[in-house]
């Protein structure tokens, strides 16, 4: 998995994909795929996170990146 990541990093930074991006859009997905092993259950997710239910809410309430937007019209 770890080859994997760093392919993908390699990839965005020769992409020239800002880290503060690339950090937003990393987080983004993994909250995604926590939800969705909960099955789309804030509460269960944010435990598993260990972060409030309001809090995970409010971070996947944040406007898409633009790194998002590229990928979703490609």
């Amino acid at each position: 998995m770890r080859e994997k990541l760093r392919v993908l990093v390699a990839e965005m930074v020769r992409g020239g994909v800002p880290l503060e991006m690339a950090r937003r859009e990393f987080e983004r997905l993994y909250l995604e795929e926590v939800l969705t092993a909960h099955s789309g259950n804030h509460s269960a997710a944010a435990r598993e996170l260990g972060i409030h239910r309001n809090t995970l809410a409010k971070k996947l309430e944040a406007p898409l990146s633009r790194l998002r937007q590229v990928s979703l019209a490609s």
